[in-house]
């Protein structure tokens, strides 16, 4: 099996293609199936969330190009940043992934999050497009609490 063990930056053109779903981008130790077909394994540094349009470095050399998968999510919209503001406050209060933008805000699909966000007079619409959600407040970076 191939193992694929770093990222990698390079102006070289990937050998392959491996497309995942964000969750399964958030996971650093898997087994994987390239889009060639080929069984692969992903032993990358804990924390690790890969982008759609990373590069990784397989053991043998090849080099892997990261496609975000297309997905089920919900578009929120608002033209009132406050009720957009009020909308992302909510979701993420929940510690629901998402995808910020100027006047939308993306998260994985849910029909409870989608009711309670039209309340807040947001208009809401389902997609299937690749998802890439904010990388988060500490940005993968571990915090300790030993004071």
């Amino acid at each position: 099996m191939l193992k694929i063990n770093k990222a990698f930056e390079s102006n070289r053109k990937a050998d392959d293609t491996l497309t995942l779903a964000f969750e399964y981008r958030q996971k650093s130790r898997q087994r994987v199936r390239l889009d060639s077909g080929e069984d692969a394994g992903l032993f990358l540094p804990h924390g690790t969330v890969l982008r759609g349009g990373n590069l990784l470095l397989a053991e043998d050399g090849r080099i892997i190009e990261v496609i975000a998968a297309l997905e089920p999510v919900s578009l929120a919209r608002s033209d009132d940043s406050l009720s957009l503001m009020r909308a992302c406050y909510h979701l993420g209060n929940r510690h629901i992934p998402l995808q910020i933008d100027e006047c939308s805000v993306r998260y994985r699909y849910d029909p409870i999050f989608d009711e309670m966000v039209k309340a807040m007079g947001l208009t809401v619409a389902q997609e299937q497009t690749p998802f890439e959600p904010e990388s988060g407040a500490y940005n993968g970076h571990s915090h300790s609490y030993d004071h």
